[in-house]
């Protein structure tokens, strides 16, 4: 396609990204206006009005013949993130909507396959994961994903590595196999800080220090997430998520004064513009 979604996306404010998308539907080609309101769609079931989303999908099934491999790839990654994503809640999932789901995004791997379409065959992989949610079925679909994208030469595909070493990794300590987890958390750093994303970089060092208590490395632990601390204090970004191991890591040593600290910290945090 000839527009840069990713540059049009932000995922912190869905209804944005729709405006910006729907200005750019009366100038796109036929492909492009499709796959424009594929992610308007998207940018609906973000806000968790999954039926809206629905809506639109399924308006732009009697064009889907006629559309290309990514326009369509596209169509069944949404249909299925109307059924079952991470915004979600866990009481809608029943089995029949899980299956709905899961034959969208079959459909969406099939398709991307067929059309050599790496990063979108990833993602349809990744989906899978919020279909089946069990640990060693989340483990199986992060491993697929990462295999597809360390075997691909696609720049997009290969951008997906970070992103999924975290899932796999999360994966692993849910299993309790923590020096596993461990190793995917590191990686997902060092992929992490050779790019320019700040926070997903500060989320990578979370995770490996979370990784650390769990294994009782408290002292490594605790070191990271002080220097986190510190980095969001200076930009104006604190975390509940760091305070909360801030609070469980001083309970670890003992040192309820500064435990009872953090988990004020904590809840002044959350009750703010936490991320």
């Amino acid at each position: 396609m000839s527009i840069d979604l990713k540059a049009i996306w932000n995922f912190d404010d869905p209804a944005a990204s729709e405006k910006r998308f729907r200005s750019l539907l009366s100038a796109a080609s036929p492909d492009d206006a499709f796959i424009l309101q594929t992610q308007i769609a998207r940018s609906y079931g973000l806000r968790r009005d999954f039926g809206k989303a629905r809506e639109i999908i399924q308006g732009l099934e009697p064009q889907l013949a006629n559309v290309s491999i990514d326009a369509q790839t596209r169509y069944w990654l949404e249909r299925g993130r109307s059924c079952s994503s991470a915004t979600h809640p866990p009481e809608s999932q029943t089995v029949e909507v899980r299956e709905r789901a899961r034959k969208n995004y079959e459909h969406a791997l099939e398709t991307a396959k067929n059309g050599g379409l790496d990063a979108l065959a990833i993602d349809a992989l990744h989906m899978l994961a919020f279909v089946d949610t069990a640990p060693a079925d989340q483990l199986k679909w992060g491993k697929a994903a990462l295999s597809m994208a360390q075997a691909s030469s696609q720049p997009l595909a290969k951008a997906w590595e970070p992103s999924l070493r975290n899932n796999v990794g999360y994966a692993l300590h849910q299993l309790d196999r923590f020096d596993e987890a461990l190793d995917q958390f590191r990686q997902a750093v060092v992929l992490r800080e050779r790019g320019n994303d700040i926070q997903a970089t500060r989320i990578a060092h979370w995770m490996v220090a979370w990784t650390l208590r769990a294994m009782n490395r408290t002292d490594e632990a605790l070191a990271i997430q002080l220097r986190l601390e510190a980095e969001r204090a200076a930009a104006g970004v604190p975390s509940s998520y760091v305070f909360d191991e801030l609070e469980l890591l001083y309970r670890a040593k003992g040192d309820e004064e500064r435990a009872a600290h953090y988990a004020e910290m904590k809840k002044v945090a959350s009750d703010g513009a936490d991320d």
